[in-house]
């Protein structure tokens, strides 16, 4: 991610706030924390989410989305926006934020996107790379692939993206290689010629949660049991009664293959809160890596649980 920004070399670009980091880490209340205190400058504040779960209607306990009640009275916008037989792909995404942003520049105030989904936020602030239509018979053939053959011949085609991958990381690692043997270019010639991006036309105050790992990953159990309590059951039944595409996003969203092995009798109600748990923990894990590392330096990294926001936003919110 390629965004950089500072106050001194933003003059004149209209402010946008970013709080990111893995699931169950306090981003949500955070941005209510933040809207609240640019409400009270008498400067309207949206919430925008970025969560590539929370995006779909149908996901309402199991992504943890924000009801009404929890609003605190602060407009939030691309929550539950997409049915689940749509796919919502990061270009998707970044178009309706695009779009949203704007509006919220237009009258005055200021956008707070919200989530940790890397991908989505890379396509909003760095652009899109302009990688042709994949070759329907090279994708097949790609895909086909156990993940192992799979890495071993991108490790030949690509060794640079292979290494940057996690063996076990079959989307990605397709991804990968369809490209390079559909267009002759690997993935990295592509993404230097991304294009879209808004990144260089806002203020950016970017923070990102990091909290003690242990903290996070016992909240992520408890959020995940909290759920199978609160309706993620039933909402799974809803989804599996719609015979969705199982390939579809929100079919493999963290919960829904647990819950819907039950649902079938294939395991026990406390296997699939387990499983359910573990697939939370591991998700967290990974964007933790990922917040860690790939952001610029210059978006602050917050590992405190006690977050003062105008120390951290003090450029915004002294505005």
């Amino acid at each position: 991610m390629n965004t950089v920004h500072s106050p001194d070399d933003a003059a004149g670009k209209p402010p946008l706030a970013l709080i990111a980091g893995p699931t169950a880490s306090g981003k949500s209340d955070l941005a209510l924390r933040l809207a609240g205190a640019l409400k009270a400058q008498g400067r309207e504040a949206v919430i925008v989410n970025a969560d590539s779960a929370q995006v779909y209607a149908d996901l309402a306990v199991l992504s943890a989305r924000p009801m009404r009640h929890q609003m605190s009275g602060i407009p939030h916008q691309l929550f539950g926006t997409w049915d689940g037989a749509q796919a919502c792909s990061a270009a998707d995404w970044a178009s309706a934020a695009k779009a949203v942003i704007a509006e919220v520049h237009g009258a005055g105030g200021v956008p707070i996107l919200v989530g940790g989904t890397g991908l989505y936020l890379r396509t909003l602030l760095d652009g899109i790379a302009p990688v042709p239509e994949i070759d329907p018979a090279i994708r097949a053939e790609v895909r086909a692939l156990p993940v192992a053959e799979a890495h071993a011949a991108l490790a030949r085609e690509d060794p640079a993206r292979a290494a940057m991958l996690a063996p076990a990381d079959a989307a990605r690692i397709s991804r990968a290689l369809e490209v390079v043997r559909s267009t002759g270019r690997i993935l990295a010639q592509w993404q230097q010629e991304r294009s879209g991006g808004i990144g260089a036309d806002v203020t950016l105050h970017a923070a990102v949660l990091l909290p003690d790992r242990a903290w996070l990953y016992e909240r992520c159990e408890q959020r995940f049991a909290a759920m199978l309590g609160g309706g993620a059951i039933g909402e799974v039944e809803a989804l599996l009664a719609r015979n969705l595409d199982p390939a579809l996003p929100v079919m493999r969203a963290i919960g829904v293959p647990e819950i819907a092995s039950y649902l079938r009798g294939v395991c026990s109600l406390d296997e699939a809160s387990a499983a359910g748990a573990q697939a939370t923990r591991n998700y967290a894990k990974r964007q933790y890596t990922w917040f860690r590392r790939q952001p610029p330096p210059e978006w602050k990294r917050i590992e405190t649980f006690d977050v003062d926001i105008f120390a951290h936003f003090e450029t915004l919110l002294h505005h």
